[in-house]
């Protein structure tokens, strides 16, 4: 199965821009419910212990206000676990967790009730410091999704002893929070036994089956509208307890009612990403080849739900290497639970691994694309299978005579000005998987066709490429299609995540349009159960990151000038949508490398820097010339568009490019992010 190729590649403008650049699209808070009610959230004050009691007296006089939720008069919820278990008990787990939630008339007098209720806590003593040596730390079951947690080949131990150059280093990078423009935002409505959710989600499916078993009805009665979603990045992956929260107040006041986290509260209630501590060794001969490696990682959890990132899988297939372990521990803290951050896993995971490729590089004297080259697996290492494609070397030589990688110099000997400069490279990869969804398709009257399907447009573009994927499927021209998305009611579809959005929703569109395209006036597929032709492959995209660093060694201040990322991806269905995924990821890792931190305060049990304010992220100042490329690629092993995901890569092995460049700038080594000023003036 494969589609004529006509609009796919074409660089379409975005189908719904007009719409949003003019303000008619309308996001989840937007919505306008008659007699909506507002809901403002309380959180703890305390990092562990439980609720005494509630005082909600001085919120009671305030004209509008409605009522108030806790632990002392919320409703059971047979079905909530972990996060999702909002209200169900005086329990505080950590600082920020929700303890009450203030309902009135308005949004204004809901936040000043919120203000109001007095909580008097029973507080333990907490613990929220990850550390290498913590005594609690234990080997989870699994590693996000469902990947083994540790995995061995070779004798590591030996083939390290022998190697005849060894990296032995340790890696840190810290808590980080999405940020998604739009804040987490529900509005709740019941009738009857049934709930609408208008929610700002990157899976409308999957949030009305988490929803419908924390309340324990049944699925079909849960209809989640989510058409117009500003980012998430991973935190609007599974619904948060807000969501929860909302429905809760709609069904005790009997009407509508909206509840948008806060920026400040997005820190405690969407998830982030958890804090990591690497140590990567390699094994390798004189000519660079790997004898060996070990990637041993430590992170943290929480106590209220496990999750433990999967940040050596990536260890497990980039590079060939006779001998390989990789492990992962976990301990649980008095923490909000971690979660999905723009590639889980192959983000941080790719921070140490290509640091550590590039310190080998300097141990053999080598360049480090020489170095990646030289041990380029033929099949991939850890299932033994063949890639479907794999073009990360192309990736590396286009991408080297692209920068200009041959005006590279040693590590800091290269000044301009008052400025150090140097340039770095890294790898990146990250796996094209796609799983079953359904679509259905109408040929209208008028000659055009209604697809529907419960994908997600957090602003990738995804609406615009499955118009075009299905105007090729349907050999017709663009404006005879129409893609509705962000609904529900459409049935079971991949949500936005994982870079297996446009892939999986792609596959069961084209099935559905082909069916069209035979004479069939209505046809509603699902790809579940379909034969997956490449199964035998292991299936990857990859890319390599070039980055020139400017460093002033008398401030400590790093600028970054230039960036290139070069790009195997499959096809590329639309140019310009690809291309601006490219530019975020990458400027995602470049704030990775030198901005990003959520500071925790030991005392407090606190995310300390929990805004805009103070977590930093890059603005337009901050970023220099970004340029993006691909090389000609087409993967139908993957899906009949013969493309792979794209969303995540973009990010992978930025930050690392960035520590090489800086290193190659200054000849100092930083293994822990980000890399600020004040971190660079202590180096020297």
């Amino acid at each position: 199965m494969s589609i004529a190729v006509r609009n796919v590649g074409v660089p379409v403008e975005r189908v719904e821009g007009r719409e949003k650049v003019t303000g008619r699209a309308v996001y989840a808070y937007e919505h306008a419910p008659e007699g909506v009610a507002y809901a403002a959230v309380v959180t703890s004050s305390v990092a562990r212990g439980s609720v005494r009691g509630i005082d909600a007296e001085p919120a009671r006089s305030l004209p509008g206000f409605l009522d108030v939720l806790s632990a002392e008069n919320a409703p059971n919820l047979p079905g909530a676990e972990g996060e999702l278990a909002v209200l169900q008990s005086p329990v505080v787990a950590y600082r920020g967790e929700i303890v009450a939630v203030t309902i009135a008339e308005t949004l204004e007098t809901a936040r000043q009730a919120a203000e109001l209720v007095r909580v008097d806590y029973d507080s333990a003593p907490h613990d929220v410091v990850l550390r290498p040596d913590h005594p609690e730390l234990y080997r989870p079951e699994k590693v996000n999704p469902n990947f083994p947690t540790d995995t061995e080949e070779g004798d590591v131990d030996a083939a390290l002893g022998a190697a005849a150059v060894r990296v032995d280093e340790t890696y840190t990078t810290p808590t980080e929070h999405n940020n998604a423009m739009e804040p987490h935002a529900t509005i709740a409505l019941w009738e009857g036994d049934g709930l609408t959710l208008y929610d700002s989600n990157q899976g409308a499916w999957n949030v009305a089956q988490a929803i419908a078993k924390v309340f324990a009805i049944d699925a079909e009665r849960v209809h989640v509208i989510a058409p117009h979603v500003g980012g998430g990045f991973g935190s609007k992956g599974t619904p948060r307890p807000h969501v929860v929260l909302a429905a809760l107040c709609a069904r005790h006041v009997g009407r509508p009612v909206k509840l948008a986290v806060t920026r400040q509260q997005m820190f405690t209630l969407t998830g982030y990403r958890t804090p990591t501590i690497q140590r990567i060794r390699l094994g390798a001969g004189r000519d660079g080849r790997l004898q060996a490696i070990a990637h041993d990682v430590i992170e943290q959890t929480s106590t209220v739900q496990e999750f433990a990132e999967q940040t050596a899988v990536v260890t497990r297939m980039l590079y060939a290497s006779p001998a390989r372990r990789t492990t992962h521990r976990l301990v649980a803290l008095d923490v909000p639970t971690p979660s999905w951050m723009r590639a889980p896993g192959e983000c941080p995971g790719m921070f140490a691994l290509e640091s550590a490729m590039d310190e080998l590089a300097v141990a053999c004297e080598l360049d480090p694309i020489e170095l990646r080259i030289r041990n380029e697996p033929e099949i991939d290492p850890e299932s033994g299978n063949p890639f479907s494609t794999r073009n990360l070397v192309e990736c590396l030589r286009q991408g080297a005579e692209r920068f200009g990688w041959d005006g590279r110099r040693e590590p800091g000997g290269r000044r301009d000005g008052r400025w150090l400069v140097g340039m770095g490279v890294a790898s990146s990869t990250y796996p094209a998987r796609r799983v079953g969804s359904t679509a259905h398709g109408t040929a209208e009257d008028d000659g055009t066709f209604t697809i529907r399907i419960t994908a997600a447009d957090i602003g990738t573009g995804a609406r615009t490429v499955l118009t075009q994927i299905a105007a090729d499927a349907l050999e017709v021209p663009l404006d005879r299609v129409r893609v509705v998305i962000g609904d529900s009611e459409s049935g079971q579809a991949m949500l936005a995540g994982g870079s297996m959005g446009t892939t999986s929703w792609g596959t069961a569109i084209v099935k559905a349009c082909e069916r069209l395209r035979a004479g069939e006036p209505e046809v509603h597929v699902d790809t579940g159960k379909d034969d997956d032709p490449g199964k035998e492959f292991a299936r990857h995209a990859f890319g390599a990151q070039f980055i020139e660093a400017r460093v002033d060694p008398a401030t400590g201040e790093v600028r970054i000038p230039r960036a290139l990322g070069m790009f195997a991806c499959g096809r590329i269905i639309n140019p310009r949508t690809a291309r601006s995924q490219f530019l975020g990821g990458m400027t995602m890792g470049m704030s990775m490398a030198l901005f990003e931190e959520t500071v925790v305060d030991p005392a407090l049990g606190a995310f300390v820097n929990h805004d805009l304010a103070q977590y930093h992220v890059p603005t337009n100042a901050d970023v220099g010339e970004i340029d993006v490329g691909w090389v000609d690629e087409e993967d139908l092993r993957v899906n009949p568009m013969g493309s792979k995901g794209i969303g995540e890569i973009g990010i992978v092995g930025t930050a690392a490019a960035v520590a090489n460049a800086i290193y190659a700038a200054t000849g100092v080594r930083f293994r822990d992010l980000p890399i600020t000023p004040a971190r660079i003036l202590s180096r020297q």
